[in-house]
């Protein structure tokens, strides 16, 4: 947790959602999961050739993610804390199909996320071991699964502790129409965030990938 950002310490005497939290905090499984098509329509005719198309849909995860506090928040001990920001950490494969994890600073200008993102990709998959960086409670943790148009994904999470961090995958996208349309999921614990969130969520990542064109222009 070294490298970990500023956060501030909820005060959940007054928190609204106290009792929310405290229904749900102990169960053996607290995760829900929702999965919706989002229309990246704008994001696909905007993305230059040899684009990188993957970094483009992390950015705007995390652009969205940042947007809504609940995705920001964590459980601490017997505390919640909000952090100020949360960064992408996503899944890459090597050559042997074994996964690695690869981590990224969140920075709201497109230009400035993406300055180095291919190298740490490209790091992350020569890596021997997948424990390169610590982990840390202001990740988010994104997957792809661009093989696989899926209409649902439940994701490995330990039930001993409250790992209260975040599960986004996206998936294969497909042409419905004069749009293109793509899976993306969610898996958040229910001590923190309700459907409502996660419905912001979608709705702050389609209005970001709407204005594709402008950031990836920058």
């Amino acid at each position: 947790m070294n490298d970990e950002g500023y956060y501030r310490v909820l005060d959940l005497a007054a928190w609204p959602r106290r009792e929310q939290f405290e229904l749900f905090k102990d169960y053996g499984f607290p995760y829900f999961s929702i999965t919706a098509e989002v229309d990246i329509t704008a994001y696909r005719h905007a993305l230059p050739k040899g684009g990188r198309f993957t970094i483009g849909i992390v950015y705007a995860i995390s652009a969205a993610a940042n947007r809504v506090p609940e995705f920001r928040q964590r459980i601490r001990d017997e505390n919640v804390i909000e952090f100020e920001t949360v960064h992408p950490a996503i899944i890459v494969l090597n050559n042997q199909d074994a996964f690695r994890f690869c981590n990224f600073p969140y920075h709201a200008d497109f230009g400035i996320f993406a300055e180095g993102a291919p190298e740490r990709i490209e790091a992350a998959k020569q890596a021997q071991t997948m424990y390169t960086t610590p982990d840390q409670d202001d990740f988010l943790f994104l997957t792809g699964l661009p093989w696989i148009s899926f209409i649902g994904v439940t994701h490995a999470a330990p039930i001993h502790a409250p790992d209260s961090v975040p599960r986004i995958a996206w998936g294969k996208y497909k042409t419905c129409g004069d749009r293109v349309v793509m899976p993306l999921n969610v898996q958040a614990h229910h001590a923190l965030v309700d459907g409502i969130h996660v419905a912001r969520f979608y709705e702050q990542f389609e209005e970001i990938i709407s204005h594709a064109e402008e950031w990836l222009s920058g």
